[in-house]
C-alpha cells in the first residue's frame, strides 16, 4: 500500500522568491563582515595583551621592625632592560596611611625578589603594593 504526502497548503508558509535568495545573500555578506570583524578584534586585542612587556609586582610579605619602619618584600617581574618603580603604602590599626613610598628597581634582572623599608609616622600593622609601573610611567 503507498501513501502519498499531500504537498503543503498553499501560501501557509509564505512563498519563496528571487528576493529571499538575494536577502539570505546579503544577511550571510553581514555575518561573514562582522565575523571577521570580531576575529581581527580579538587577535589585535589579545597580541596587545600579551606582547606589551609591563612592569608587575606582588606583595609576598612584611615585617614590621619598628614602630618608625616596616620591611616589605616584593617580587617584581619586568623587561631586563626597563627600570620599575612599586609604589607601597602601611596602615596602622585603624587603617589611616602611616606612610607611602616609591621604590625603584633598576637591576637588569627581569625578575626579583626583594626586601625594601618603608619608614612611617606611626606603628604599621599592614603593608598594600599599590601598583607598579614602568619609569616615567607612574601614575
Amino acid at each position: 500500500m503507498s501513501r502519498t504526502h499531500p504537498g503543503l497548503p498553499e501560501g501557509r508558509y509564505g512563498r519563496a522568491t528571487s528576493r529571499d535568495g538575494a536577502t539570505d545573500r546579503r544577511l550571510r555578506l553581514v555575518g561573514l563582515v562582522l565575523g571577521v570583524a570580531l576575529v581581527a578584534f580579538v587577535a589585535w586585542a589579545g597580541f596587545s595583551y600579551i606582547g606589551e612587556q609591563r612592569v608587575t609586582g606582588e606583595l609576598t610579605g612584611f615585617e614590621v621592625t619598628s614602630d618608625a619602619e616596616i620591611s616589605v618584600h616584593l617580587a617584581v617581574r619586568k623587561p631586563a632592560d626597563t627600570e620599575g618603580v612599586c609604589t607601597v603604602r602601611a596602615q596602622a590599626e585603624d587603617g589611616l596611611e602611616v606612610g607611602r613610598g616609591e621604590f625603584r628597581f633598576d637591576q637588569p634582572d627581569d625578575s626579583l625578589h626583594q626586601a625594601v623599608t618603608l619608614r612611617t609616622t606611626g606603628r604599621a600593622t599592614s603593608a598594600e603594593l599599590m601598583g607598579c609601573s614602568a619609569a616615567g610611567q607612574e601614575e
